[in-house]
């Protein structure tokens, strides 16, 4: 039996690439920003009237959720999930498909993912008699932004009515190959949070610095004691990144000035071990400030908690790829430092989340994510699409 429907996606997936190939097309064209994303709402909601799903729109914003049920009556309910905005920057590929918005591109694989989900769609509605139950369709906006599209759309009960018992969400992955998917068991995808520091002091003329309470040199001791944070206070094998990308002084060769400013980013893989990070830079940041004269203003916006893919399902969906494409497709990775907002889901359900393989170097497609001229093998649109309605159909097969 798996065998046959397992032949009969991938037929369904050959049939409707072209169609779906030109959703990604259209959506990749025309990007929105995070909370911006009205005209992909309606895009996305067009296809779903031509398909002949019900769906309901302007979820948190501009989220859309879609039902389609089986053919068979059943309380269950296993949910796919696609972000929707796109990123600030300009587009420097030289597609016939670029970005016709300036300083606004799909460099995160979003476009991918809502066209992979409509394409899920369009084979679920044709094999409807294959699975009871509902399978619900999350289009979800800002994943890009805090405090991330999930969070709300769940308090706005995207989970609910029917009530959702697990979900899956995929991700595009250059470095690899199109036709391949990769999975991590347990923590996959860090935390993260912003760290926002003002250092104050007494600034002044840079001959006379006795008479000064120089926020550089404390800005300096104490961006060297913050990395202490993580070499000499975290265990060697619990992952841990404390980094920062913005120090402002606006003094001059001869002015310091009052107050620096700095912006970092904290991430972790134990949210135990991110509570203990947050009272750390409390201690470090107004001890090493106040030990030089000086005060510290700190704001610890929370992000994107870890993102733990559940063991049961990850291994049902694990084995599930690798009957879809054959062992030799399916990769265990590692976790890594980037976080996404799909962990909000995997704190309240059992949820998976795996990276789809887009890149080709013999296409040339070798650019990574957030970068500008990121683009994808679209072949692997049939792998993702195909992938996504295989899983759905086999946690809502009945017994």
């Amino acid at each position: 039996m798996s065998d046959s429907l397992i032949t009969q996606i991938k037929s369904l997936s050959s049939t409707f690439f072209e169609e779906v190939r030109g959703y990604r097309r259209h959506l990749h064209m025309h990007p929105e920003l995070s909370n911006e994303e009205s005209a992909t709402a309606d895009f996305i909601c067009m296809q779903l009237d031509s398909m002949g799903i019900t769906y309901t729109r302007n979820v948190a914003g501009n989220g859309v959720v879609a039902l389609i049920p089986g053919e068979q009556k059943s309380d269950a309910c296993f949910a796919l999930r696609a972000d929707m905005d796109a990123l600030p920057i300009t587009e420097k590929n030289t597609v016939d498909y670029c970005s016709q918005h300036p300083g606004v591109m799909h460099a995160c694989g979003h476009d991918v993912h809502m066209s992979c989900v409509l394409g899920a769609a369009k084979i679920l509605m044709q094999l409807r008699a294959h699975f009871s139950g509902t399978v619900k369709l999350i289009f979800q906006p800002s994943e890009e932004k805090l405090p991330g599209g999930a969070k709300n759309m769940i308090a706005a009960g995207a989970l609910n009515t029917p009530d959702v018992q697990g979900i899956i969400g995929q991700h595009v992955f250059t470095p690899f190959h199109v036709g391949t998917v990769a999975f991590c068991f347990g923590p996959m995808m860090a935390s993260t949070d912003e760290i926002y520091i003002t250092v104050n002091g007494k600034g002044g003329h840079a001959a006379y610095p006795q008479e000064l309470k120089d926020p550089v040199l404390m800005s300096a001791q104490l961006l060297v004691a913050l990395q202490q944070l993580v070499s000499r206070e975290v265990s060697p094998f619990a992952p841990a990144v404390l980094s920062f990308g913005k120090v402002q002084a606006n003094g001059a060769t001869n002015v310091i000035p009052d107050s620096v400013y700095i912006e970092g980013t904290l991430r972790t893989l134990n949210e135990a071990l991110r509570t203990q990070l947050h009272a750390s830079l409390e201690r470090t940041v107004h001890h090493i400030v106040e030990g030089f004269g000086g005060t510290a203003d700190l704001r610890i916006a929370t992000g994107y908690p870890v993102l733990e893919n559940d063991e049961a399902l990850s291994r049902r969906t694990y084995d599930r790829a690798v009957a879809y494409l054959g062992e030799e497709n399916v990769i265990v990775t590692t976790p890594r430092m980037g976080a996404e907002d799909f962990a909000f889901y995997a704190q309240k359900i059992p949820a998976c989340f795996y990276r789809l393989g887009t890149g080709n170097p013999e296409k040339g497609i070798v650019s990574n994510i957030h970068t500008p001229t990121f683009d994808i093998d679209e072949e692997a649109m049939k792998t993702g699409m195909g992938l996504m309605a295989w899983h759905a159909i086999s946690e809502l097969m009945p017994a």
